[in-house]
Order: C-alpha cells, then structure tokens, then sequence
C-alpha cells in the first residue's frame, strides 16, 4: 500500500533530537574521540577514509574500544541547520511554491554577506536576480530586478562562529517576523500560460477560494497574459483560483498560498530545517581529560552513557575513556604511543593499544584492554618498544564502556592535538 513520510516527519525528528538538549530531563549526550593507529593500506594519505559499518560490533563494542575521551554537548551547542545558498547576483532562483514537491530540494532562498536571510517570493518569471536583498522589516521586498523577497531571519554573530559552515547554515524564527505572518495569505500569481486575443482594459482576474479579500489585475502584452499583480494579498486562504475574464482564451495563473500560518512563521519549518548542527570545542587537554600528546581520526555521539563502574547517567562535562597505569618503577623501556601491549589475565592474553606514555610519572594510558581488564599482577609487554613492567595502581575511565546508545559514527583525516590547540569540531546530520 503507498505511504508517504512527509518532510514534516523528517523536521519532528530532527526538532526532538535538538529539543531533547534543553528539556527539564535532559539527553546527556557526549561526543567521543578515538582511533589512534593510523588507518589501513595508506588511507590517512590517500583521504579514502573506511565507512563506518552499521553492525552491532561496529556500534556498540568496537567505538568504545578506539575512545580515548569524551566531552558533553550542551542545549547552546546544537541548533536546526539549512542548506547554504549564498546570494550571487546572475543566478536565477527559484520560488515558493506550495505545489511544489520538490521545494526542499530547490534554491528558493539564500543568505546574504550581512547574514540576512530571504525567502524568493517571485523571480521574475525565471530571471536572473541581479539586486542583492537587503533590509530586515516584515513587508516583502520587490527589487529592480522584480525578484520579490521575504526577510526570514539573521544568523547572529554567536551562531555564525559556531555552526556555519561551507555548505550549511543554522535556522532560528524571528519572533517579530513571526508575529507579523500573515495566514493564507496570496503573495505572488504564477502565470502557466499567457493565453491570446486578450487586451489590457477589458480583462480581469477574480480570486476565488476559501480565504477573503485577495485581489490582483493583469498585465497584457500583445495580446497575451504575462503576469498578475497582486493589489490585496488577502488572508485564510487554503484553496485559490485565479479566473480569468475578458476576449482571449487560453491564460492561465495560478495563485501561490503562504505556508500554514504565513510566511516567516516558523523559519525551520518553512526552509526545511531537517538538518542538525552541532558544534564541540576541544581546548588543550580539557582539565588533563583529553591526551595532547597522540591524534585522533574517529569520532562520534554517545547519548547517556553511565559512569564507571554504575548505572548512574553522566553529566560531567568531559571524560577520560582511556585506561591508566601507574607504575612504581620505570619498565624496561618506554612505551611507544599507538604501539600493542599485551599482558596476561587469569591465563588469557589480554591487549590494549598505547595512548600515552608519561615518562615522568611514570603513567601508561591505554584503550580498553581486550578481552579481559589488566590487573595489577600482570606484567604489560610493548609489542614495538619491548618494554615491560607492572602497575601497582590503575585508574578505569569516567565512564562505563559498552553503556548508553552511540548515535552518530564518523571516520576523518588525522587530527594531531596539542597543548595549546582548539578544535572546532562541526558535525551535520541530516534527518
């Protein structure tokens, strides 16, 4: 049976997973980082980075395995995101239409150096728009060019610095735009066909429907129909028809009816804000929790993981998820960071890779060792560096592995941290 899942659906899961942030029981949700070894047969190099695989082993086990930290995102570090369409004068947009099925998919608005943002009302009949759009009061705006323009919204300085991107932009709705929306309203008469034999003076267009108070007149030219303008955009309009009276035949037009509500309404909704952006700084070892001293290729979101060793969700702002060693006396060498220790447990070889050597405080942080935790009796054995000694203490991550849900997987080129680095880490997902 056919069955269709509207672009409103895709917009409640993605305005839910934002909402989820700041309600009164909030989602705990943190990205992690991991994945120090380098990638196989050369892809660091080659950028031909692995797909992530949608397994239960490559999301449940396996990210926890590669973590090394974790830092939480908050409700001011997530917003509902659009494409990015820059305005370039010579470019021909397209229009609101709400017959349109494929309005999600066209350029039917853009944003503007000032980070203004305007939604194409009409474009000329396919012309190219040569007049930027500029101002930000509620009425439309008709341009030189006759592209006619509705200001929607600004992307405020906050914003622009952290989420903006390349290809996508975040939407919020004006409360003032808003409030001026008018419900129904006819904005613009789309002209299908011109017609012929009609002449300017004894030819009308009637609007009829189920609003009130819309009115618009013809313009003819050599006999044909070549727009309709609107003097009255009228209101409460579901349902219109543009009839055209007079001599010719053949003229065709269409109105165009604003979204429920009205244009500006519900900027997220209107300009099909089924993105989410999110935007996650890493600063130096964030409170000695994030290691500066390996990179990192992996990452991703872990919503409510519990802490170490309970089943209590975490709220802390960032964790550890790596192992920690420490030993009384130096090994025998130092440990190498990447390289594979082993150690035996309970008669099993137990392995782990190496995050960090700390020399001088003689402390060896690891990833989750496989398949069993290693103890204090057992002597930790560098695959590359031969080193070898055994712990007389050991400190386990903040937070428990394997717990919570991982949402969001993604594999990127080595990112080598620092002491002194900030990462500005932007994620999209689309839903």
């Amino acid at each position: 049976m056919p069955g269709l899942a509207t672009s409103n659906f895709r917009l409640h899961n993605s305005e839910q997973f934002v909402e989820a942030f700041s309600e009164a029981a909030n989602t705990s949700m943190y990205l992690f980082i991991g994945g120090t070894s380098p990638y196989p047969a050369g892809a660091d190099d080659t950028g031909n980075y692995p797909t992530p695989i949608n397994d239960t082993a490559n999301i449940e086990y396996i990210p926890w395995r590669d973590a090394i930290a974790a830092k939480r995102i908050q409700a001011s570090d997530i917003t509902n995101g659009i494409r990015r369409l820059d305005w370039a004068t010579g470019t021909v947009y397209d229009i609101y239409d709400h017959t349109d099925a494929t309005l999600s998919d066209q350029d039917f608005y853009v944003i503007t150096e000032e980070y203004n943002v305007y939604k194409c009302l009409s474009n000329n009949y396919g012309a190219a728009s040569t007049s930027k759009p500029t101002g930000t009061g509620s009425s439309e705006i008709t341009l030189a060019d006759n592209y006619i323009w509705k200001y929607m919204y600004t992307v405020s300085t906050s914003d622009a610095l952290k989420f903006v991107t390349r290809d996508y932009i975040p939407v919020k709705t004006d409360d003032t735009i808003s409030a001026a929306a008018i419900d129904g309203a006819i904005h613009f008469i789309k002209k299908t066909s011109g017609g012929s034999g009609y002449f300017q003076g004894n030819t009308t267009v009637t609007i009829v429907g189920d609003g009130t108070g819309a009115t618009a007149s013809p313009v003819i030219s050599g006999g044909a129909l070549t727009q309709v303008t609107i003097s009255n955009k009228g209101t409460g309009y579901t349902y219109a028809e543009a009839v055209i009276t007079g001599v010719g035949t053949g003229a065709v037009a269409i109105p165009i009816i604003s979204p429920k509500n009205g244009h500006g309404d519900d900027a997220v909704k209107e300009l099909y804000g089924t993105y989410v952006l999110l935007n996650a700084r890493l600063a130096g070892s964030e409170s000695s929790t994030i290691p500066t001293s390996n990179d990192y290729r992996k990452l991703g979101l872990i919503r409510d993981p519990f802490l170490y060793g309970t089943s209590s969700i975490a709220y802390g702002s960032n964790y550890r998820a790596t192992y920690r060693y420490t030993f009384p006396t130096a090994p025998t060498a130092n440990y190498l960071a990447d390289e594979l220790v082993t150690a035996t447990v309970d008669g099993v070889t137990t392995t782990a890779t190496v995050i960090e050597w700390d020399s001088a405080s003689k402390y060896l942080y690891t990833t989750k060792p496989i398949p069993k935790d290693i103890t204090t009796s057992s002597a930790i054995v560098g695959a590359n560096s031969t080193a070898s000694g055994t712990a007389n203490s050991i400190n386990t991550p903040g937070l428990q592995p394997y717990t919570g849900d991982i949402l969001y997987i993604e594999n990127r080129g080595k990112i080598t941290r620092t002491a002194d680095q900030i990462e500005d880490i932007k994620l999209i997902i689309e839903f």
